[in-house]
């Protein structure tokens, strides 16, 4: 699919869906499907089998499952809302994601020459 603006770890906000308006952290990032998984948001109920070699007792089990990244937004730590994401090139000539509503530097994403 393409880049997502995201990464594991980053903190996000939900655009739509059942879980708008939710908080959460990115715990897994697909590149490929382009999706993410965010910590409390799209629950599902899990129907697990028991396996006793391997110590899993049957039963249900709740577990955050992928939403596209379109829908959601990342926060920026500095200004603390929800922010479009940038890239600018430093001058170092590394890259640099920013956040578009404050022009802070949220992350290094390449190091340029030292």
């Amino acid at each position: 699919m393409g880049k997502v603006h995201v990464k594991k770890g980053d903190m996000v906000y939900v655009l739509s869906g059942k879980d708008n308006g939710k908080k959460g952290k990115v715990l897994d990032v697909d590149h490929i499907e382009g999706k993410v998984v965010v910590e409390g948001v799209n629950v599902v109920t899990k129907h697990v089998k028991p396996r006793p070699n391997k110590g899993f007792e049957g039963g249900l089990v709740h577990q955050e499952a992928p939403i596209y990244a379109s829908k959601v937004m990342l926060i920026c730590e500095k200004c603390g809302v929800p922010t479009k994401v940038g890239r600018k090139i430093l001058e170092d000539g590394g890259k640099a994601r920013v956040c578009k509503k404050c022009g802070e530097v949220i992350d290094i994403i390449r190091k340029g020459k030292e």
